[in-house]
C-alpha cells in the first residue's frame, strides 16, 4: 500500500517547474515549460482557459513542439496533433531488491564531461527524449565497459517529496547483465536517503520494462497519455 500522498505525481512537470526545478523552467502566465536543451516538456493548468493555450503557445514559438507529457488537458483544434503513446505511472512500494551483476562493473556518476557519450547512449537505445543539459535534472550514473558507457540510467521530475527515474537503457552488446537492475536500485537507494520516493514512467507496450520495474518494487499507479503537438 502506498503511504505517502501522491497528489504531486497528478502534475508532475508543473510540480517540479513550479518547486525544485524553478531554475530551469522557462514560463509564461501559467504556462510553463523546460528550458529547451534541459527537456522537451511544458505543462498547462487542470484546467486552462484559451488564454493559457495562447501563452503556451508564444512560449513555444510558432510551429513549436508541445510536448505534454502526462498533461491530459486538450489543446486547441489548431495545435496539429503529432503523436499519443499510453504509459504507466510506477511509485515505488517495497525494498530494493537484489541485483546480480558481472565483476568489474562499477557505477561511476555521469557529469557535463559525459554528455557526448550519453547522447550517443541513448540515440542508439531510445530510452526516451535525452538532450544536452537533461543531466541538470539530477544526479545519472553509468557502467563502463573498456572504458566506453554501455548503461546508465538518472534522475528526471521532482515534484515534492518524489523523484522519477528516467534514461533507464543499455547497449545491445552490453544487456543481459543485469545492469539496468543495478542502476535503479542505485539510485532507488540515492532518493530513499534523502527521504523521497522513487517514480518513473514506462510506455505499456514496453513489457520487459515493466516486468523489471515491477521485480525492484514498483506497482503501477495509474495510466498515463504521453502526447506531442505542433503549436499553430
Amino acid at each position: 500500500m502506498i503511504d505517502r500522498d501522491t497528489v504531486a505525481l497528478d502534475d508532475p512537470v508543473g510540480e517540479s517547474l513550479r518547486g525544485h526545478h524553478a531554475h530551469l523552467a522557462r514560463r509564461l502566465g501559467r504556462a510553463v515549460g523546460y528550458l529547451p536543451e534541459v527537456a522537451s516538456f511544458s505543462t498547462v493548468s487542470a484546467e486552462p482557459d484559451p488564454a493559457e493555450w495562447d501563452d503556451l503557445a508564444r512560449l513555444l514559438g510558432r510551429g513549436g513542439f508541445a510536448d505534454l507529457f502526462s498533461c491530459p488537458a486538450t489543446p486547441p483544434a489548431d495545435w496539429e496533433p503529432l503523436f499519443t503513446l499510453d504509459g504507466l505511472q510506477l511509485v515505488f512500494a517495497a525494498s530494493p531488491g537484489r541485483a546480480d551483476v558481472e565483476p568489474g562493473s562499477e557505477i561511476v556518476e555521469l557529469g557535463a564531461g559525459d554528455v557526448a557519450e550519453m547522447l550517443d547512449l541513448t540515440a542508439r537505445t531510445r530510452p526516451g527524449p535525452f538532450w544536452p543539459r537533461t543531466h541538470e535534472l539530477g544526479t545519472y550514473l553509468g557502467i563502463r565497459e573498456n572504458g566506453a558507457l554501455v548503461a546508465m540510467a538518472g534522475e528526471r521530475l521532482r515534484p515534492p517529496g518524489w523523484t522519477e527515474i528516467s534514461a533507464v537503457c543499455t547497449a545491445p552488446e552490453a544487456r543481459g547483465r543485469g545492469y539496468a537492475a543495478r542502476l535503479v536500485n542505485a539510485l532507488v537507494a540515492r532518493i530513499t536517503a534523502r527521504n523521497e520516493r522513487p517514480f518513473l514512467h514506462a510506455a505499456e507496450a514496453n513489457t520487459s520494462a515493466i516486468a523489471l520495474y515491477e521485480r525492484l518494487g514498483f506497482a503501477v499507479r495509474r495510466r498515463v497519455t504521453f502526447r506531442g503537438f505542433r503549436t499553430p
